[in-house]
């Protein structure tokens, strides 16, 4: 009775109220007896999109059950409902077919850094375009731009010696690249059983066979015979979750290294190559680590000589209020993965960083064997490499770390103020990345039921109120352009609030009924 009222309700009030905006939003679908229930309620997209109306697209045609295989979205909305066509962007700003406006509060996906329409970057890629469209890197041809930004990006990050720059065509590719390059190196060391690889619990680090098995987050996993079997998982250092009651941050760090260790002293320490470990978990939840857990973990990692790859693929350029991650969190990394703000998304480019120590013995291995036999048509496309460039000279002269942390307390603090309300149970971020946890009492060993769908429907009233952010069953996240004015942030909290208030009135009618039963 609870979902029927629910259920009933959330019918009611989104299709009656917003039906006018099919393209731009979505409710639970009408047709409930062709679909089961769960599947629509446990999904992830957050849109108010209604199935059958199509009299506010622009060409009166709809594009529901289009032709696309679409990433990440339920099987149901591909075939049951118009997606949201985003047509045009500007700024801080996204726009859909229909004329609507959105406040995009995840840059993309994570990735638009500079905002929408930054004429630089425009023209560093048409100005590329007409020059020099393609050229590969290959047999000892490459192009001025790929070099130039190799060059910049190996003085950028300092937080150790990197000596190589190999580039790839997206963080997925970037990690799988990194596992290649790890076996590489320890096949030239003489240690063909260093191979395993350890991620952690909730991490994100790809879609790719490889990236995915890395990957913690068990939808990545189901039904594709993941992970592979050299890669092991540990603790997810999400303190507001798993820390034991009483338990300091830095008492909880401590508890995840000790596990760390044990987990490789069963494996072998012998038999693992490297640990891999996002600077503030992104996908996963935007998960900070705790007091010196990157310090313990290091420690640990140093005794048994285990390579760290840092996938800074969210984190760098700015994102957490440093130039990466890793000079944040005081991480020494051996390789590094890089992505998303590295072209600001205008262009799909990915790196791998490599420490000196790492590239002089691969460098030995490549003598040996005659050539370095790994690489991607679109390695260092001259475009991607052109636009990147741009955008990099674009965070230094705009200081945009200096900017992130100027504008970050009031993101933080603006959205923070709401964590009095009964139906979160934690919010949490650091610079221009953040995310919140609904769950019953505050406690994280109380969540809501699944089939209320909470983090979707906070999600669908953002998107009403022209918000775009991502949703999940239980949480949400958001991650805005680095270059978002004070005036948006002011917005992103109004919006945020009013969802809220919403997402309080849905809970509260199955909840009454759930207490009196």
């Amino acid at each position: 009775m609870v979902i029927n009222n629910l259920l009933r309700s959330s019918l009611k009030s989104q299709l009656g109220s917003y039906a006018k905006n099919v393209a731009a939003s979505t409710s639970f679908p009408e047709r409930l007896h062709r679909i089961p229930l769960l599947a629509r309620l446990y999904s992830t997209g957050a849109s108010l999109q209604t199935e059958d109306s199509t009299a506010n697209l622009k060409d009166g045609n709809g594009f529901k059950g289009h032709d696309m295989l679409a990433p990440f979205t339920a099987g149901w909305q591909s075939t049951d409902l118009h997606p949201l066509v985003i047509e045009k962007s500007e700024g801080s700003y996204v726009y859909d077919i229909n004329g609507k406006k959105y406040l995009d509060a995840l840059a993309g996906l994570w990735c638009t850094a500079l905002g929408g329409n930054e004429p630089r970057l425009v023209a560093a890629a048409t100005s590329q375009l007409k020059t020099l469209p393609f050229y590969h890197s290959f047999w000892n041809r490459t192009t001025k731009p790929s070099l130039d930004l190799a060059k910049e990006l190996l003085e950028m990050f300092t937080a150790s010696k990197m000596a190589k720059a190999f580039f790839t065509n997206s963080g997925s590719e970037a990690n799988d690249t990194q596992v290649k390059l790890v076996w590489y190196y320890n096949n030239a060391l003489g240690r063909p059983q260093k191979k395993k690889f350890i991620a952690r619990h909730k991490s994100y680090h790809g879609s790719t066979l490889i990236s995915a098995s890395l990957s913690g987050l068990p939808a990545l996993h189901q039904k594709f015979d993941l992970p592979a079997p050299f890669v092991l998982h540990t603790d997810c250092p999400h303190y507001w979750r798993y820390a034991n009651p009483g338990e300091t941050e830095e008492e909880f760090s401590t508890r995840l290294a000790a596990n760390l260790e044990e987990l490789i002293l069963k494996e072998g320490p012998e038999t693992i190559a490297a640990f891999i470990a996002e600077p503030v978990l992104g996908g996963g939840g935007v998960i900070l680590p705790p007091a010196t857990y990157f310090d313990k973990v290091q420690a640990v990692l140093k005794r048994y000589d285990i390579l760290f790859i840092a996938d800074e693929v969210i984190c760098a350029f700015g994102r957490l209020g440093t130039t990466f991650g890793c000079d944040k969190y005081n991480i020494k990394p051996d390789l590094v993965s890089l992505a998303k703000a590295l072209s600001s998304a205008y262009m799909p480019i990915g790196a791998v960083l490599v420490s000196t120590e790492v590239s002089e013995v691969i460098h030995s291995q490549i003598k040996k064997l005659g050539s370095f036999c790994h690489g991607f048509t679109y390695s260092g496309h001259p475009v991607s490499c052109a636009v990147a460039l741009e955008a990099l000279k674009i965070y230094k002269e705009r200081n945009i770390v200096e900017q992130v942390n100027k504008i970050a307390p009031r993101f933080q603090d603006g959205l923070k103020a709401y964590s009095d309300s009964p139906i979160i149970g934690e919010i949490r971020g650091t610079g221009l990345l953040l995310a919140v946890d609904f769950s019953d009492n505050k406690s994280p060993n109380e969540p809501f039921p699944p089939e209320w769908g909470i983090g979707t429907y906070f999600g669908a009233q953002c998107e009403k109120h022209g918000m775009l952010i991502e949703a999940e069953r239980d949480s949400i996240m958001m991650c805005p352009p680095l270059t978002i004015s004070p005036e948006e942030i002011e917005q992103i909290i109004s919006i945020y609030g009013k969802a809220l208030k919403a997402t309080e009135e849905r809970v509260r009618e199955p909840k009454s009924e759930q207490n009196s039963t």
